[in-house]
């Protein structure tokens, strides 16, 4: 394996900060050094923390605290509800590691470095009249901590965020800077698309891109027995198809996102900030505050949240179609099924709710992904379908989530690396058939798991 050192990303390329730390969007630190995630489910307290400016800097802090026996974590905005990113050693924070370094037009890639947030970067790329083919919902997320975890939007044949991948920087353990791509450090390339930081500290991202293009959106309500029998045509006939179910309902409302050759037909200003920011957080954040503190309002406010979202369509650049605030606080679990089970699944979903008389003001959100070749990646080898469950911070949320996860698991899902899940090393190699081949890389480049912790300890094995 050759070690190199990419020069475009060993100098301060800081075009910003790469996420607030006031605790709003992304984790935050703390007195004393200590650090905690948006959702406050995860506090670290390490012994050392930098910022570094460059690569370079970076490995060499890496192989110091290796030689003083130091794990080392980096850490992004924050918003993964488990501990990957935790540790007691060197947390790494990226937010001086920010910026687009490089554009390959004959390519069609853009290389950014890793502590850019997708806001930065989708802003960045549509000033070059640039976009990425697909994305999640939220933009407050580093590029290196959105494609270690999975993060993946919904798409009937364009993938998530590590399969839009061209290569990357990868700090390890030694103090090495590799260059990964699908010719240099190839099997290294394909394994840390998805890494969970678990072989080492990625610096930069290459991502594939194309000529920003307009999406049309379609939000309307819709029956949820309509939406369960019409779900294939449903994602068949759409580019982007996604619907979100409110429990104690029979609601749910869809959301279509096709391509079109425009002209732009964006939502006004005051239209949007009712239906985003007024009723899908405002209002949203005091209707679930209320059923945390009394429960038996939650069926009503679900019927009225359910109500609340009237249909409407706009077009526009795609990272203004794909994602959109998120301002209440909540913990969330996510599993990825066969997509021909995720329809029974639902509905053994639904009866457990109303079987264990639960109260769950969070709708249910369903998602789709064609299969990709990521060897950790939640989509890999076949196609998917995403369920996520939420509870708003604060409502007691281990009955309703241990429920869903058993039915989850006995439909064969793989739960996102990055939301609460109780799956150990021994039921995930079991579910991923190139688990084995992840973990051989991840003990060539790190056999004295510096970069490693419990959470990887418990999900990858010893």
């Amino acid at each position: 394996m050759r070690a190199t050192t990419n020069s475009s990303s060993s100098r301060n390329t800081s075009s910003g900060t790469a996420g607030s730390t006031d605790g709003r969007t992304t984790g935050r630190r703390l007195r004393g050094g200590a650090w905690r995630n948006w959702a406050g489910t995860v506090t670290a307290r390490p012994a050392r923390t930098l910022a570094p400016a460059s690569a370079q800097e970076l490995a060499e802090a890496v192989a110091r605290a290796a030689a003083d026996g130091l794990r080392v974590k980096a850490v992004g905005s924050g918003h993964s509800f488990t501990a990957a990113a935790a540790t007691d050693g060197l947390l790494v924070r990226p937010q001086r590691l920010a910026g687009v370094l490089g554009r390959d037009r004959a390519a069609g890639t853009v290389t950014v470095a890793a502590g850019t947030t997708l806001r930065q970067l989708n802003r960045a790329l549509s000033a070059r009249g640039l976009s990425l083919t697909n994305m999640g919902d939220i933009m407050e997320q580093t590029v290196s901590g959105a494609i270690s975890t999975g993060t993946h939007g919904t798409g009937r044949a364009s993938a998530s965020l590590a399969a839009q991948v061209r290569g990357l920087e990868l700090v390890t353990a030694d103090g090495s800077v590799l260059t990964c791509t699908p010719e240099e450090n190839a099997e290294v390339f394909a394994a840390a698309r998805l890494g969970l930081g678990a072989l080492g500290v990625i610096t930069a991202v290459t991502f594939a891109v194309e000529p920003e293009f307009l999406l049309t959106a379609r939000e309307e309500p819709m029956p949820l027995h309509a939406v369960r029998e019409d779900f294939e045509a449903l994602v068949e006939e759409n580019e982007h198809f996604e619907f979100y179910w409110f429990p104690h309902t029979r609601s749910c409302i869809t959301k279509r996102n096709n391509r079109a050759a425009g002209p732009p037909a964006p939502l006004g200003r005051a239209a949007g900030w009712v239906q985003d920011e007024l009723l899908s957080n405002g209002v949203f954040r005091a209707a679930c505050a209320l059923g945390r503190t009394v429960p038996t309002t939650v069926p009503g406010i679900a019927a009225l949240s359910s109500r609340a979202l009237s249909a409407r369509t706009y077009t526009d650049v795609p990272y203004k179609v794909f994602t959109s605030p998120r301002r209440v606080r909540f913990v969330e679990m996510e599993y990825a099924l066969p997509r021909q089970a995720a329809m029974e699944a639902l509905g053994e979903l639904e009866a457990m709710i109303e079987r264990m008389r639960l109260r769950v003001s969070f709708p249910v959100e369903v998602r789709t992904a064609p299969a990709d070749d990521v060897p950790l990646s939640t989509a890999q080898g076949r196609e998917t379908a995403y369920l996520a469950v939420h509870m708003y911070r604060g409502t007691p949320y281990r009955a309703y989530f241990s429920a869903a996860e058993r039915i989850m698991t006995a439909h064969g899902g793989r739960p996102h690396w990055g939301k609460l899940h109780t799956r150990d090393a021994g039921h995930l190699a079991a579910l991923y058939p190139r688990f084995k081949e992840f973990t051989a890389v991840r003990d060539r480049l790190d056999p004295d798991r510096v970069f490693g912790n419990d959470y990887l300890r418990r999900v990858l094995g010893e």
